[in-house]
């Protein structure tokens, strides 16, 4: 079969079954499994289709949520501060937690009661700043670049105190959330950042407002089988949610 040839059979299969898996088509064909999967590399460098780990997946819809912060602050509404408060239930007494940047993050803090007593990690100023007000919280600041699009720091100083610490929970917003993409962001060191955090955290839990569902950003930061929960609002198609549900990963439903 002629490169052009195997192109067009790999659109097509991927049209008709929605995903591909490399190693299933090479043996289909009688193919090696690096033949396909350069062949998938070239079409997603075309911009035909998206790869992901072991195969491809349909070109997906780009997230509002790589839009900048003020305008972010403007969606999901009434979503965020549901979200937030779900997430914000989950955080126990005594309990050493990271705290993302982003919108949502910021609607979980402005949940957690005056009472709590905690110590939370972030590399956001906004977070940081929504808790001086909360006397028995322990406030952490990881240091670094500040990156202005999130208002979060990042860069190697943050990682590598990152490294240091191990947290409860790790709330973590995201770009976007797919069932085969992972979960992905906009920014390749933000994606780094987020990635030693949930490295560091015996639990991730990922908040997914419902713009950021079934879309996907240029960087991943890991895998679904990093992530213990998923905090999503109450009326979500539960289409979305089945194949995060078959994984084993926790929905909590705000």
């Amino acid at each position: 079969m002629l490169t052009h040839q195997r192109k067009h059979y790999l659109l097509d299969l991927l049209q008709r079954e929605g995903q591909l898996v490399a190693r299933t088509v090479s043996e289909t064909l009688g193919l090696s499994e690096d033949t396909i999967r350069r062949d998938l590399r070239e079409l997603a460098r075309e911009g035909l289709l998206q790869r992901v780990h072991g195969g491809a997946i349909p070109n997906l819809p780009a997230s509002p949520a790589l839009a900048p912060y003020a305008s972010r602050e403007q969606l999901s509404l009434e979503a965020k501060p549901a979200i937030g408060r779900a997430a914000a239930a989950m955080l126990g007494a005594g309990q050493v937690v990271f705290i993302d940047g982003g919108t949502t993050c910021v609607q979980l803090v402005r949940q957690l009661p005056r009472e709590l007593r905690a110590t939370v990690v972030t590399h956001s100023p906004s977070i940081a700043v929504e808790l001086v007000n909360h006397p028995l919280i322990e406030v952490v600041m990881l240091g670094g670049r500040l990156f202005r699009h999130s208002i979060v720091n990042v860069g190697a100083a943050t990682v590598e105190a990152i490294a240091r610490m191990r947290a409860d929970l790790y709330f973590m917003g995201v770009s976007s959330l797919h069932p085969q993409a992972g979960i992905t962001t906009g920014d390749h060191e933000e994606a780094c950042v987020k990635r030693a955090l949930s490295g560091a955290a015996a639990r991730t839990v990922v908040l997914a407002s419902p713009e950021k569902l079934h879309t996907s950003s240029p960087f991943q930061i890991a895998p679904l089988n990093q992530v213990s929960d998923i905090v999503v609002l109450r009326d979500t198609d539960e289409a979305l949610l089945a194949p995060y549900r078959e994984m084993g990963i926790a929905i909590t439903l705000a």
